[in-house]
């Protein structure tokens, strides 16, 4: 299940300040200047046993004080629809502002679960003045210094209690789920019509999943899965003034439901900040990827141009460059197919189990041919392996000191295990524990 946490409210608030605390590490750039947290505005939360993502609304936003309020008001009624609880963030150094005010009343119009969150109270005098918010009208409210954290663990019970309980995968999980991802523009939904056809009536709402995925069958050409399509759910109408937003939005709740990600590019711009950004996102979740080139028809070409455009696409997602690349052409249909061959291949990879006395045989003898380098004159040595039971490979290495071991030794087991078993397009996770 997709639970997204939308930070809203007014420039220079302190978004940015809480989204760092909630998620636990120094991401956003704090700064006055609008626009310097662009790229760096999702991460993920965990708390009294629930997962979510965080989203700091303020990343999207930039340039002067007029298109300041319209992007605000835009990205408030976004989030009315497509989070599942909203942090409205107020200052009380500056009292409740007219913003702010229209603010509460888009929020107090959804049917969203919100917190107002009054920032900057540090003083006893501040708590004091703090009280002026509740004439906004919002049962859940709290007062807390995002700078100095208190009330940061107050807010986090509050939101986890506003989210719903983790429900079990739904009655679809027997079946691959495949999501098309990437910025707009670059052809998701012309992939999507192209794989189904005309036949519009196969794509139906299944009972039991998040009202924000659209799920079309597939089944032909021998395989069967699921499309979770993202694009042109909502009329244009109603997402024009703020595109980006809407859509890394939803290719985060997109990602949630998936099993393998098909990360679209578009042939003619090369791999950008954005897409590496959505990239990580996937790595991140521990869900498959194939990246999917599109629109190759208009790129010029010469004899090794399909080899030189890889080579460098490699280069900048390494480390993790086992990944499926296909170059094609929606409009034109080439190699759309195989596309999707390479995401149920790489829905094989990622569900692939593997023997534990397989795998320690293999693997010993691989440690034992390079050894995991000493740390402090201690020797590390690792006596078991074993495939965790997780929905994505991962591995348990028991060793006699699993906090020394090298980053470097981590990723010469993880190469070692992609050598030997098919795990092209999945993330791999390694953990040493204490034997």
């Amino acid at each position: 299940m997709s639970n997204v946490v939308a930070i809203v409210g007014r420039p220079n608030v302190g978004k940015s300040t809480i989204f760092n605390r909630l998620i636990g590490e120094r991401k956003s750039i704090v700064d006055n200047v609008s626009g310097v947290t662009r790229d760096r505005i999702y991460g993920f939360s965990e708390w009294n046993g629930k997962t979510f993502t965080v989203i700091d609304t303020g990343g999207f936003v930039h340039g002067s004080d007029d298109v300041f309020e319209a992007a605000i008001r835009s990205q408030v009624r976004i989030a009315i629809e497509e989070s599942r609880v909203i942090l409205f963030m107020v200052d009380v150094t500056t009292g409740i502002t007219d913003l702010d005010d229209e603010i509460a009343d888009l929020l107090r119009r959804g049917d969203k679960p919100v917190i107002c969150v009054v920032n900057k109270v540090d003083n006893p005098q501040r708590d004091l003045l703090a009280n002026e918010f509740w004439a906004l009208g919002f049962e859940n409210t709290i007062f807390l210094s995002s700078m100095t954290g208190s009330g940061t663990g107050e807010l986090l019970d509050m939101v986890t209690e506003l989210l719903p309980e983790n429900i079990e995968e739904n009655e679809i999980s027997d079946l691959p789920r495949i999501a098309i991802v990437g910025q707009p523009n670059v052809g998701k939904s012309s992939l999507t019509n192209a794989l189904i056809g005309e036949d519009r009536n196969i794509v139906t709402d299944i009972p039991g999943t998040t009202r924000d995925a659209i799920y079309i069958k597939f089944n032909k050409f021998g395989h069967e899965f699921y499309i979770i399509d993202t694009a042109g759910i909502r009329k244009k109408a109603k997402v024009h003034e703020d595109l980006e937003f809407y859509s890394v939005i939803r290719a985060i709740k997109a990602m949630d439901e998936a099993d393998v990600c098909v990360l679209m590019l578009d042939a003619s711009l090369g791999i950008e900040s954005q897409d590496m950004t959505i990239m990580s996102l996937i790595i991140k979740k521990k869900k498959g990827l194939v990246i999917l080139v599109n629109k190759w028809d208009l790129v010029e070409k010469e004899t090794n141009t399909a080899r030189d455009f890889e080579k460098e696409l490699k280069s900048k997602i390494a480390p993790f460059n086992d990944v499926p690349i296909i170059f094609t052409s929606v409009i034109e249909k080439q190699r759309i197919h195989k596309a999707m061959e390479a995401a149920m291949a790489v829905y094989a990879n990622r569900s692939r189990k593997i023997k534990t006395s397989e795998l320690n045989e293999f693997m010993q003898e691989a440690m034992e041919r390079i050894p995991p380098p000493a740390h402090r004159g201690k020797y590390i040595k690792i006596k078991y392996v074993t495939q965790l039971p997780t929905p994505f490979p991962a591995f348990a290495f028991f060793c006699n000191h699993p906090k020394h071991v090298k980053e470097s030794y981590k990723n010469y087991l993880e190469n070692t295990i992609r050598g030997k078993w098919e795990f092209s397009g999945t993330p791999i996770q390694i953990y040493f524990r204490d034997k």
